[in-house]
């Protein structure tokens, strides 16, 4: 994960930032329809991701934060900072730009996400989409979002460092015709799979 200067979320992934980065491919666990991709960035003061969907349905109606998006089309990241501690940072995204940060305790396959507690300032994401269009054809939406390390305490290893080492993994549900999942790296049974997660090494 390279290191960037603080950049403007837009949603479009249109900050010069991101040029200085490769795309990683989100493989498809089942069914392969769409294209899906990612980028990382980390500064002094969090991580930055974008994905990149195909798509030519979008499926969200939901109208809120905190609601159960991975029930309609989302995007998904998962941080694991610290292999000592079963606890990760889960955060979803939808088309709509509605989002979903929760800190989860994981015991052997028994888990269940909280949410932030004094959400605001420093400790708030910044997040962004957007829909692309050939007329009234959907071809793609993208999501990008800013998580802060403030938000993430009280996990540790916290911020990453030239060297540093997470656990992490993305994914995507499309729900043109059922759901269909990809994922970063292979899970065994459901996303919570956390050892199965790959490694984020910070350049």
């Amino acid at each position: 994960v390279k290191k960037t200067n603080d950049f403007l979320i837009t949603g479009k992934g249109s900050a010069g930032n991101w040029n200085n980065t490769q795309w990683l491919t989100i493989t498809p666990r089942d069914k392969d329809i769409y294209q899906t991709k990612l980028k990382l960035l980390y500064s002094d003061s969090g991580i930055y991701c974008l994905f990149h969907c195909e798509d030519k349905r979008i499926t969200a109606t939901m109208n809120a934060d905190d609601m159960n998006l991975w029930n309609e089309d989302v995007v998904e990241a998962f941080f694991w900072t610290d292999e000592k501690f079963p606890m990760y940072f889960e955060y979803e995204l939808s088309p709509l730009n509605y989002e979903l940060p929760i800190m989860v305790p994981n015991n052997s396959g028994y888990f269940l996400g909280w949410l932030p507690w004094h959400y605001d300032g420093s400790r708030r994401t910044k997040h962004a989409t957007h829909i692309e269009k050939n007329g009234e054809n959907v071809i793609s939406w993208t999501a990008e979002f800013y998580i802060p390390y403030a938000l993430l305490k009280p996990l540790t290893n916290v911020p990453p460092k030239k060297g540093t080492k997470w656990r992490a993994n993305f994914y995507r549900i499309d729900y043109d015709n059922g759901a269909v999942e990809w994922s970063w790296q292979l899970t065994r049974t459901n996303f919570h799979d956390y050892e199965r997660f790959g490694t984020l090494v910070f350049d």
